[in-house]
């Protein structure tokens, strides 16, 4: 297969030249939240880039997974409709960490496109940064100096963001000919067709601070991109990427599913092919990854992709589930180099079944409408009005993204301006059904305060300063008896409620002056507030006091937080690598764990997981906890991240040998403290999201013994 041999012969020629081979890094970015999925070769290697890490080796090459499919890179809403446009592709590239730099990118280039690639040389064309006279003098060595044309800005300056690493770069084009327009060079060729760009080499030598000011970089370095699907075009000398092997595999196999042949020249049904071959391949990979759809960040953005391949397959006649059926022909044309394909088959033909049959029914309920309406759009004004757009989204359940997108797919615009005022109004009358009076603190409140040192994860006492006390939110002097308010210390046992652990109780006292602690938090960061009520006597600011938590209930807390841990190693164990945590509660008395995945645990997972947990807390191994810098941390991939969390330059990993978590609650000495769990309740609280209710120690027996009893209570009346 052609593709395959791109991919290994690319790889092949950089590993001979010193480049370490590695491999794609999954769809997910783990450790960068402003990303929704990678889209980049460099993604893996960008705090290698920004010197904040740094790898074994100086010199890789990659294949790598890339989904565009939001922000600066969004193609979703061209796939289908040009030659080159995917929300999947692969980016093959290769990089240099301040080893080498422009001479040597620029000879691999020249002779892995015209040697690995195999590409004509007299075709290839190449472009520069307008003021790089280096690179333009190392490209005169392999190429006549009227093919190589210099850009400004826009097009051959690249930078990582506002500030950070940044240089010119140079492209490789290549001339498809008279045949895809009369341009007689790059310069003139404003569609892009007839002078395709199939591998950009970026020359990062400057970093770029805040006033746009640029200083030379201490370590040079190299970050190219060629994709691999353009590549194929070129040497299979078609008009479209959909015309290369996998691509038009997976078009034969919606033929074979639809019973309606494929012609590229066929406006109206074309775009189908595209859409559905591009698309099972983002939802896929997405998938196998760990991406479930759901109505949130990148899980809505998937739902979005498929919700789109299924409109797209009624073109074709498909009313039923047909994308679990090509998933076949993609892991026979990919599965051997990407093998996570082959591995989540099953949840992957699950997940889109599921996914395809909900929305098959949301479309049974507001299609006859949404095809009114597209129909009345295209008569009347080429839009959808406001009131459209807002009772599709409002009764049917249509977001505005995806109204959005179907309009765009039938040439339409949509009524923006009027449907933000229907929304508004609908916003206005819910805000007065539903007032209620709630109390609104600041956070900013407290910035400018001393930062508390919390030294709970060694003592359950504290000798502290009473730095600070809040009542009615002001800073007062003192606080009396049966006075409510906050208080505020220089350092405390207390933990406060974060992460999904629950704030600590207990007292502050000086003597017989004692303050209850009903709960703590941390209302800005390094900043612990303990809420409460005065018992007995004054305490006044600066006054010397003893911090005491509810010991009892602070080791009830931090075993179930422990219990949390053992549940989700568990829950990968028994259910897939793809199970990542949405969210939890920990208390004295229970726990309760989110986490993504399709479909309901049949009675033998619950069963499993449960003498999984229970299997680990006998073997009672100890709980660890140790820091790492958050640059170690990430190099450790069985330490557990989580996406969209800040973490700060040292983090905290709790390590229970099997299970290693970056997380900063508190935790039971042995996994043996916890003596038993015990599942109570499993359940949906979102589209692709479960939760599991959870009790453990006296909790655990507690349960069991009800349900024992309940089971005599029955047979006794048998």
């Amino acid at each position: 297969m052609l593709s395959q041999e791109i991919r290994r012969s690319f790889l092949n020629y950089f590993k001979s030249k010193g480049h370490t081979i590695v491999p794609s890094s999954p769809v997910i970015p783990h450790d960068d939240p402003t990303l929704l999925f990678i889209n980049a070769g460099m993604n893996q290697f960008k705090d290698v880039f920004l010197g904040k890490s740094k790898r074994d080796y100086v010199r890789a090459v990659t294949t790598q997974k890339c989904i565009r499919v939001g922000g600066k890179h969004n193609d979703l809403d061209n796939v289908g409709h040009t030659s080159r446009h995917l929300t999947f592709f692969e980016m093959l590239g290769n990089f240099s960490f301040g080893d080498y730099f422009k001479k040597e990118a620029i000879a691999f280039a020249w002779e892995v496109a015209t040697q690995v690639f195999a590409l004509e040389a007299e075709k290839i064309w190449v472009s520069v940064y307008k003021d790089d006279d280096e690179a333009h003098a190392l490209w005169e060595k392999h190429i006549p100096v009227n093919r190589i044309v210099r850009f400004g800005e826009k097009e051959n300056f690249w930078a990582m963001g506002e500030t950070g690493p940044c240089g010119p770069c140079s492209e490789l084009l290549y001339d498809r000919g008279e045949k895809y327009g009369p341009a007689k060079n790059p310069k003139e060729d404003f569609s892009g067709e007839r002078y395709l760009e199939f591998w950009n080499l970026v020359f990062m030598q400057f970093s770029k601070d805040a006033s746009g000011k640029m200083e030379p970089l201490p370590k040079k370095s190299i970050d190219t991109g060629s994709g691999l699907e353009r590549v194929a075009s070129l040497k299979l000398e078609v008009d479209s990427v959909f015309q290369t092997d996998i691509l038009r595999g997976l078009i034969a196999e919606v033929e074979t599913i639809s019973g309606k042949t494929y012609d590229l020249q066929n406006t109206t049904l074309a775009p189908a092919f595209h859409v559905i071959a591009d698309h099972i391949r983002s939802l896929s990979f997405a998938i196998a990854d760990g991406v479930q759809p759901s109505n949130t960040d990148r899980g809505y953005v998937l739902r979005k992709i498929l919700r789109r391949a299924v409109r797209y397959g009624r073109t074709l006649g498909l009313q039923r589930p047909f994308l679990a059926g090509l998933l076949p022909r993609l892991i026979s044309s990919m599965g051997e180099d990407f093998p996570e394909l082959k591995g989540a088959e099953n949840r992957i033909t699950e997940i889109l079944t599921l996914e395809e049959e909900a929305f098959i029914r949301t479309l049974q309920r507001g299609g006859q409408l949404l095809g009114q309406v597209i129909e009345r759009s295209q008569k009347e004004a080429q839009k959808i009005t406001g009131e459209d757009a807002f009772k599709l989204k409002d009764t049917y359940g249509f977001p505005l993204e995806e109204i959005q997108l179907i309009a765009k797919d039938e040439n339409l615009d949509v009524d923006l301006k009027r449907f933000q005022e229907l929304e508004d109004e609908a916003k206005n009358k819910s805000r007065k059904a539903h007032k209620t009076e709630a109390q609104k603190f600041d956070p900013n409140f407290f910035a400018d305060f001393t930062k508390t040192h919390f030294d709970g994860y060694q003592h359950t006492s504290t000798e502290s300063k009473l730095l600070g006390i809040v009542m009615g939110g002001q800073f007062v002097s003192h606080i009396e008896s049966g006075q409510e308010g906050i208080l505020l210390l220089d350092k405390t046992p207390f933990y406060p409620e974060m992460g999904g652990q629950v704030g600590d109780t207990g007292e502050i006292q000086k003597g017989t002056n004692a303050f209850q602690v009903y709960d703590t938090t941390a209302p800005f960061p390094g900043v612990i507030a303990h809420l409460g009520k005065m018992g007995s006597g004054t305490l006044k600011k600066n006054d010397q006091v003893v911090a005491s938590i509810d010991v009892k209930r602070r080791v009830e807390i931090r075993n179930n937080h422990t219990a949390t841990h053992l549940l989700h190693w568990a829950l990968q164990k028994v259910l897939g690598p793809h199970i990542k945590q949405a969210g939890s509660l920990v208390d004295e008395k229970r726990l309760r764990f989110d986490f993504s995945h399709h479909k309901p645990l049949s009675p033998a997972e619950l069963k499993e997981i449960e003498r999984l947990v229970n299997e680990k807390i006998r073997e009672n191994l100890p709980v660890q906890t140790y820091e790492l810098s958050f640059e170690e941390a990430q190099k450790r991939s069985e330490i557990k991240q989580f996406f969209g969390e800040k973490y700060g330059d040292r983090v905290r990993v709790v390590d229970i040998e099997f299970s290693k978590e970056l997380c900063g609650g508190t935790h039971a000495l042995r996994a043996g403290d916890l003596g038993l769990f015990k599942i109570a309740k499993e359940s949906s609280i979102a589209a692709g999201v479960r939760r599991i209710e959870a009790v453990t120690g006296k909790y655990a027996e507690e349960l069991i013994e009800a349900g024992e009893a309940i089971l005599q209570s029955a047979s006794a009346h048998l």
